[in-house]
């Protein structure tokens, strides 16, 4: 560490040199001159260094403490103990080798809490430091730390993590090749939002066994979240006054600053922030900082934290509207003073947003009608059916993709001359993202109208079981469209919830009516007759 003060040095000498050789006057080089001068006195005078750590938050976890209770404060605090005392005595170290600091002078360190627990702690190394002095005025500190902590992948500094799995917005241009754009914000910027996960809890989720590949639904990531060492320990879950006794157990073997931001929520009140810097203050905190939520248009966010835009979901009205013959499902409700309330009841509605999102997962299944290969792509919020598209696996009547391709996203992309259109992404064996324009335009136009009706369904609110029952219902004279049907039936089946028990059917073995799906299939409970197609 003291090397590199003399780097800091020459730099300093070279910029000091420079604004000599700038051909403005004295006069206007002064105060920019005087600035550096003073810097270069200080650097040469104190050689002030500052020896940090990062991934506090992680090592807690690693050991299965959780941020923030009294054994995180307990085991820290030895931590930083320990690094305090070898950092000192490497100082003393150098001071018997290149000489104390120019200005040391023990006596104005006296009262000095810091050397004070210093000569408490470890009395020999102070008599050392009081007869060779040590070559850096002070040595440590918690810097924010926040590039470093992306470049080595860990909590940053002493922070909490701001979740296990978040979302992260990064500014786009929308005119870009292959550009993904969710959202433009009040200043015009476009933004483009993806999830991510924190990487030591990827680490812990591969040790605990569980598939780190795997498209999980927000239920559950909170279950693995619940289950691990990370669990009330992110930046909105940790006690405030806890937070402020780390850092001030901390401080106590820190002799600069460390930075910390208290998050709080946008109600909290004047007086509870006033309480939070009295008790910094008492812990010994040498400074503090609290951001309150909202106060900042930020760029992580929450998995749920989109805005609903009031444009989007009329145009969803409008095209459900078009899908069932222009009266959208919620029509009724809107004129009848008693409106029926099965259409979209609170058991069986999914909660979808009001508004399609612009981007969302998909599920591809490839099977077989009769003797034709069939693809269809689900899209998915919260790992429930949303919408459907369906047709021939073929290159000239519809799609044709990889059999390993399983997953992918679909991206609802505005046109200026006309509707909306859906586009397929997907990402290759290489990391290249595909994507396949069109998916409305792909397959029969015929099977695009069904599949608006069917996809308007489910998005407000019929339960899986019902849609597919819905579906095979359907009395349809075509042959190609009643493939269509099975189809449709067969890629939403898989959907369906284990254990859900089908009422009014009959076993066709057994004439048996306990019947309930499990993966897709429909399994009579009285003799144990399954049936998958």
């Amino acid at each position: 560490m003291d090397d590199l003060i003399d780097l800091e040095l020459e730099k300093i000498a070279a910029i000091l040199e420079k604004i000599k050789e700038d051909p403005e006057p004295t006069a206007v080089k002064q105060v920019e001159q005087q600035l550096w001068e003073t810097i270069q006195l200080k650097a040469m005078q104190g050689r002030r260094t500052g020896l940090g750590i990062t991934a506090e938050a992680d090592m807690l976890a690693a050991l299965d403490l959780r941020y923030g209770s009294e054994q995180s404060i307990v085991f820290s605090t030895k931590i930083h103990r320990l690094l305090a005392l070898n950092a000192y005595t490497s100082s003393v170290e150098l001071a018997k080798q290149r000489g104390a600091f120019p200005i040391y002078d023990s006596s104005r360190e006296s009262e000095n809490p810091f050397i004070n627990r210093l000569k408490i702690e470890a009395p020999s190394l102070y008599e050392q430091m009081c007869q060779f002095g040590r070559r850096n005025i002070a040595l440590l500190t918690i810097a924010p730390t926040g590039t470093t902590s992306l470049m080595a992948q860990t909590s940053s500094g002493i922070e909490p993590i701001f979740m296990p799995v978040y979302q992260r917005r990064r500014k786009v241009n929308p005119g870009d090749k292959n550009t993904i754009t969710h959202f433009k914000d009040e200043l015009g910027d476009y933004w483009e939002t993806y999830r991510v996960f924190h990487h030591k809890f990827k680490d812990w989720m591969m040790i605990s066994g569980h598939d780190t590949n795997k498209n999980y639904s927000q239920q559950e990531l909170d279950n693995l979240v619940s289950q691990s060492p990370y669990y009330k320990s992110t930046s909105s879950d940790v006690d405030y006054k806890a937070k402020v006794r780390l850092q001030g157990a901390i401080q106590k073997w820190v002799d600069h600053s460390i930075s910390v931001t208290i998050n709080m929520p946008q109600t909290v009140n004047e007086e509870l922030v006033g309480d939070l810097y009295m008790e910094a203050w008492q812990f010994g905190c040498k400074g503090i900082t609290v951001y309150r939520e909202g106060s900042r248009y930020g760029v992580l966010m929450g998995i749920d934290n989109n805005k609903k835009k009031e444009e989007e979901a009329e145009e969803e009205k409008k095209e459900v509207a078009a899908a069932t013959g222009g009266h959208p499902p919620n029509s009724m409700a809107a004129t009848s003073p008693n409106p029926p309330t099965a259409h979209i009841s609170p058991k069986t509605s999914p909660g979808f947003p009001l508004q399609r999102p612009e981007i969302i997962q998909a599920a591809v299944i490839h099977f077989k009608n009769k003797e034709e290969k069939w693809i269809a792509f689900i899209g998915l919020i919260d790992q429930k059916p949303y919408e459907i598209f369906t047709g021939i696996a073929d290159d000239t009547l519809g799609i044709l993709l990889p059999k390993w391709v399983k997953q992918g996203v679909i991206i609802k992309v505005h046109q200026t001359d006309g509707p909306s259109r859906y586009d397929f992404q997907y990402e290759n064996q290489q990391g290249y993202k595909i994507t396949i324009q069109g998916l409305s335009h792909k397959f029969n136009p015929e099977y695009w109208n069904y599949a608006k009706l069917i996809s308007g369904i489910l998005r407000h609110g019929m339960s899986i079981e019902k849609v597919v029952k819905l579906v095979n219902g359907l009395q349809l004279k075509d042959d190609n469209i009643n493939t269509w049907k099975n189809g449709i039936a067969r890629a939403l089946r898989r959907f369906i919830p284990n254990h859900t028990q089908i009422m009014g059917g009959q076993c066709q073995q057994c004439g048996g009516h306990h019947l309930q799906y499990r993966e897709g299939c429909l399994i009579c409970q009285d003799c144990g007759h399954s049936k998958c197609e």
